[in-house]
């Protein structure tokens, strides 16, 4: 406990139900954080902050189109307005559309850009402008073993989420001398709505967790992810920045 003591942390896309930004705001709450969660799912993103001030942490909910950058404004004057600043932002928010390249429309592309990687430099950006005022932070982009390697169907989402790693690498050394740390997770096969989502099963069980595919033999959970992210966040990583943190049981060391 207390690892983010007095740390103000924004997560994005923080209310779907299973969710990696659900369970990431949850675990950041846990070490002390004041929590800003946000979502286009309003009624959502308010579950998650009623269950972590039920738990005893402190959090706000917004209402947050991440493509919308008049929006991000807003969410960081009220985060500033509530909390004085911003220490940490995880931005978490995102979609999978996994279609075969023949199939694929120009506006499915489009949107995956905008929600997966235009998103991530709006909220850099914001960031950045907030963290120099409270003389550094931790800005956690959340990427995808698909922006490491090639996979079936992930053209678009591939594409995002390979931007998403290069870009935080960019904003790292661009930002060091702000003392503000910036780097990449880069999820494999989770447990998550937005899985079941793209693959079209409800059934975890039907996931193809084989050895072949994942070393370690199953797939993962959000607390999986969530752990990862609070390393981050925290000062225990506080030499830590331009990098990428692989949670994938080992799919892409081989």
């Amino acid at each position: 406990m207390g690892r983010l003591e007095n740390k103000v942390a924004l997560v994005t896309g923080a209310a779907s139900n299973p969710g990696l930004g659900r369970t990431t705001a949850m675990r950041l709450a846990e070490e002390g954080a004041s929590l800003v969660v946000t979502d286009v799912d309003l009624a959502g993103a308010e579950a998650t902050a009623k269950d972590i001030i039920a738990a005893g942490g402190k959090a706000i909910a917004l209402e947050q189109d991440v493509t919308d950058e008049a929006r991000w404004a807003a969410v960081m004057q009220v985060t500033e307005e509530t909390y004085g600043g911003l220490d940490v932002l995880v931005n978490n928010a995102g979609i999978a559309v996994l279609v075969p390249l023949e199939q694929m429309t120009l506006d499915q592309f489009n949107r995956q850009i905008d929600v997966n990687l235009t998103s991530v430099f709006l909220g850099c950006r914001e960031a950045v402008k907030a963290m120099k005022k409270r003389g550094g932070g931790s800005i956690i982009n959340l990427s995808s073993v698909a922006g490491l390697v090639g996979l079936q169907t992930t053209v678009a989402y591939g594409a995002a989420k390979g931007g998403v790693r290069i870009m935080s690498k960019a904003v790292a050394i661009e930002a060091a001398k702000y003392n503000i740390r910036c780097n990449s997770v880069h999820p494999g096969v989770i447990w998550t709505n937005m899985q079941a989502q793209a693959t079209g099963t409800s059934d975890p069980s039907s996931l193809d967790a084989s050895v072949a595919r994942i070393p370690l033999g199953r797939a993962g959970e959000p607390m999986d992810i969530a752990n990862s992210i609070l390393y981050l966040a925290s000062d225990e990583s506080n030499y830590v920045t331009g990098t990428e943190m692989v949670v994938d049981a080992g799919m892409t060391a081989q």
